[in-house]
């Protein structure tokens, strides 16, 4: 649990160096610009509640809830603390040569931790970030399923009481979908951040060799994505970084990893620009840095929203089970599946 530790030491060098250095995730500005520059960003085929300023604003905070929750107790904090990162070696393995390739994650988190374990390795040290993306993402897409079937309901709904039952659903349901969106935007939005992604999360490893001589300081995590991004950062910088969508040829499994490797790469190009003092006080290239990794990280959330919304055109949901295409057609009657039987 060297993160959990870390975080406590951090916590208690703020008191001293007056820098916010718990070892947590990108601070309130990274996750707030990376969750509305995604939805600023949607196309018109997304729904309209989604596409309003409130919207956008409302994933920004709701970004920064699994932060915010932290401290609640056990299990809770074991359960959720390492959902923030996953660390791997320089060459794209779970902490070390022992663990699996990122390339090659087992189906189910349960079978990550056994998998971890059996290999001498702490799950707690080596968090499960890829999962929290897939969870998140397979969670929203159920939302949207929800309410497109709850919209075409609605609108061709002629009993007054079922319609309006359809309209107080279906706003409940938008209500869901943007915490839900904020959820998925925190873990995208942790995954574009370099130490989220490496064993070198808080200077680089004292465990493995370091023949450049990168600082090891255990304020390196909180000074970048904190105050120093706070103070860099805009959201019209970030927009203006973001990169065209990428839609074609989606496969959940692969995306994700692809994606935290990108970010992995881009570990020893940090530790490379603060030995060159990027990070100083009027250096150009150390915010141009934070701006190109929330802007990688609001690109891949914008895509990932685009392409739940698409992929639950095809899901069906409910109880007995309809299809979300027929209810969107006329073909099928959803009342049972949304309202319920019993």
């Amino acid at each position: 649990m060297k993160r959990l530790a870390l975080a406590v030491a951090a916590v208690c060098a703020v008191a001293v160096v007056t820098v916010p250095a718990a070892v947590s995730a990108w601070g309130n500005t990274g996750h707030r610009l990376i969750g509305m520059a995604a939805v600023r960003a949607l196309p018109d085929e997304l729904p309209g509640f989604l596409r309003t300023p409130g919207a956008a604003a409302e994933v920004g905070e709701l970004a920064r809830e699994p932060d915010r929750t932290k401290g609640a107790g056990q299990p809770h904090d074991r359960e959720r603390d390492t959902a923030h990162f996953v660390d791997m070696d320089d060459q794209g393995r779970v902490m070390d040569e022992r663990g699996m390739s990122i390339d090659a994650l087992p189906r189910l988190k349960s079978e990550y931790d056994a998998a971890l374990t059996v290999a001498g390795l702490d799950v707690d040290d080596a968090g499960y970030l890829p999962y929290a993306i897939w969870d998140g993402y397979q969670h929203l897409v159920r939302d949207f399923a929800t309410w497109r079937v709850l919209n075409a309901a609605e609108a061709r709904e002629t009993d007054p009481g079922k319609r309006a039952w359809y309209r107080e659903d279906r706003l409940r349901r938008e209500a869901l979908i943007l915490r839900d969106m904020g959820y998925l935007g925190h873990y995208v939005g942790d995954g574009a951040q370099p130490h989220h992604t490496t064993i070198h999360y808080n200077g680089w490893s004292r465990d493995v060799p370091n023949p450049e001589g990168f600082t090891t300081s255990r304020q390196t995590h909180g000074a970048f994505e904190g105050a120093f991004t706070a103070r860099v950062a805009r959201l019209d910088m970030v927009e203006a970084a973001m990169t065209a969508p990428l839609l074609d040829g989606f496969d959940l499994r692969a995306r994700v990893p692809a994606y935290l490797k990108t970010t992995l790469a881009r570990v020893l190009p940090f530790y490379q620009l603060e030995k060159a003092g990027g990070f100083g006080e009027g250096d150009a290239r150390g915010g141009a840095f934070v701006v190109e990794r929330l802007a990688a990280g609001a690109s891949e959330l914008r895509d990932l929203y685009i392409l739940a919304w698409r992929d639950s055109a095809d899901d069906e949901i409910g109880w007995p089970k309809v299809k979300v295409a027929e209810v969107e057609a006329g073909t099928a009657d959803p009342w049972l599946a949304m309202y319920g039987e019993d």
